[in-house]
């Protein structure tokens, strides 16, 4: 099975990454998290190190642009097959670095990709 990690993960229910977490898991994809604290979200533990990820099919990210420059080489280093720029988390740069190592960049909501059944 294909996997998703969350990027920027949140324990709080209000952020869009703990909802993107919970319909992951409603739809029946592996997922796993990212965020500065640790904790969990429908089972799913997010953790605060990268040495846990392994063969990630997607990133979706929930972090700032900004935020974004300090885990290029390693979202990249991930070698995912592509990685999703969810509304506020657009990036040209990042696109471009992104496309130079092979990765699809969708610019899209996690949320509306799994509600409209086109997350594959």
């Amino acid at each position: 099975m294909k996997k998703t990690l969350v990027f920027g993960a949140s324990t709080k229910p209000s952020r869009y990454s703990y909802i993107a977490i919970k319909r992951l898991i409603g739809a029946s994809q592996e997922t796993m998290a990212f965020g500065a604290k640790e904790g969990s979200v429908a089972g799913v533990t997010i953790f605060t190190e990268f040495s846990t990820f392994t063969d990630i099919d997607t990133v979706t990210l929930y972090l700032n642009p900004v935020r974004q420059k300090d885990y290029y080489d390693t979202i990249i280093g991930l070698k995912p097959r592509r990685v999703i720029f969810n509304p506020g988390t657009e990036n040209p740069e990042f696109y471009e670095l992104l496309r130079k190592a092979g990765i699809e960049v969708e610019v899209a909501c996690t949320l509306v990709l799994l509600a409209t059944g086109q997350y594959n």
